[in-house]
């Protein structure tokens, strides 16, 4: 029974495991001293912690799914639906990070596509949410987590973020629009059999990152949320009926968390001291949504705290130092792109980040890097969780019937084009990379 359970914290925390025992390995060869004091950015755990904590308030009152569901009830076309589906996924990690984004919305995916008889879709919905959520969090400084690393360790200022980050962000909306416009239908979207609570997927058996961002039930909780508010048409009479006991968001507590959540990005800014921040946002959420602190992503936290051990005492081992140099002599764009795709690009960024001096190649290179294998970034393996989950407890045919081997093979064409296409263009664009 032991064994059991320490095989299930392994599974459901897999990326803080792989951190664990990595940061215990380098400290063979760097045994604990005063210097590991120094392994640790304080300004960015602190920034991560306040957007995490505040993102999840915003996520208990419903604030994104009340956004996410007013935009796709609007369209009355497959095409038109599963394109506002992956718009908002993409405007969402912007703002709430790729992984939250994805929490969020691929339930309410799951819950539109089946009530309208297009589960046939969710495969390719779910691949380019995934690819949506991993880019489009790259031309902010707080919509990935490896740019909030790489923006306190390098100090960007933020239009020289901006100008770094707009040519691989701008060539990734055209590819996903253009993904888009060939991947769907535009036939009308059908009333079909609304999505009850009982046929959500009711367990989860997490393909890696930490537990709370691979638990089922807060799946289940978004598709309930959702089924509850979706009815659709095919003459585009449907009209979405909010859920019981959230007509309207509370006010209070929404102008309290949008405030906190510009603190937060005032911390990532460097105007509001990390101190004083974490501080406010701790307080206030003890007193407005104690919830919102338990269920803070402290997984992903200590995974960065122990990749800091693990990058910080790499750092300091001669071969290795010299090891990294010559692969980021050769191409840091290429060499950080490549690291993500077997370490994850988080892990990525943080051990190679010691050994540039410059920041433009490895920001562009963790960020796309973000596509490519499913274990390349945390997001791809939420979609890829969320599938099996829907799978495994949704009782419906349409969903039975959908293949997890062609789900890998359309996800990995697809990122690996995307790969492909970003690491040409970027390389070929000394000017994005002075």
């Amino acid at each position: 029974m032991a064994l059991r359970r320490i095989v299930r914290f392994i599974r459901q925390n897999a990326t803080a495991s792989i951190a664990a025992v990595a940061a215990l390995a380098t400290m063979f060869f760097v045994p604990p001293d005063a210097l590991y004091l120094d392994y640790f950015d304080i300004n960015t755990l602190a920034c991560l912690f306040a957007l995490l904590a505040v993102i999840r308030a915003l996520r208990n009152i419903g604030f994104f799914e009340a956004i996410a569901k007013t935009v796709v009830h609007r369209f009355k076309t497959l095409r038109g639906l599963g394109c506002a589906l992956i718009a908002v996924t993409l405007v969402c990690s912007m703002f709430a990070t790729n992984d939250m984004a994805l929490l969020m919305l691929l339930p309410l995916s799951t819950v539109m596509l089946a009530s309208t008889n297009n589960e046939q879709a969710i495969p390719f919905t779910f691949t380019m949410q995934a690819i949506a959520a991993n880019l489009g969090g790259m031309i902010l400084p707080f919509g990935n987590p490896q740019n909030i690393f790489l923006n306190s360790r390098f100090a960007i200022a933020f239009p020289d973020f901006l100008s770094t980050m707009a040519l691989p962000f701008a060539l990734s909306v055209a590819l996903i629009a253009l993904c888009c416009a060939l991947g769907y239908k535009p036939i009308p979207l059908q009333e079909g059999a609304l999505v009850r609570t009982a046929d959500a997927a009711s367990g989860a058996s997490p393909a890696g990152g930490n537990a709370s961002a691979l638990n089922a039930s807060s799946s289940t909780e978004g598709m309930a949320n959702a089924s509850q508010a979706h009815k659709t048409t095919a003459s585009g009479a449907g009209q979405a009926s909010p859920a019981p006991g959230r007509s309207s968001l509370p006010r209070g507590r929404t102008a309290l968390y949008i405030v906190l959540f510009f603190v937060s990005l005032g911390m990532v800014f460097r105007t509001v001291p990390a101190g004083a921040g974490v501080a406010v946002v701790l307080v206030s959420l003890l007193l407005a949504d104690r919830k919102a602190l338990a269920h803070v992503d402290w997984g992903l936290l200590a995974t960065f705290a122990l990749f800091f051990v693990f990058s910080g005492n790499m750092a300091r081992i001669p071969e290795v130092q010299m090891f990294f140099s010559t692969l980021l002599s050769q191409s840091t764009l290429i060499t950080s792109a490549l690291a993500s795709q077997v370490i994850s690009n988080v892990p990525a960024a943080i051990l190679l980040a010691p050994f540039v001096d410059g920041y433009q190649e490895l920001l562009v290179g963790v960020n796309i890097g973000g596509a490519g294998t499913l274990i390349a970034s945390l997001a791809s393996l939420i979609a890829f969780n969320h599938f099996r989950a829907i799978k495994r407890g949704m009782k419906r045919p349409g969903i039975a019937a959908l293949s997890t081997k062609r789900y890998l093979a359309l996800f990995s064409a697809l990122n690996f084009g995307f790969l492909a296409v970003l690491l040409a263009a970027c390389s070929a664009a000394p000017c994005l990379l002075p």
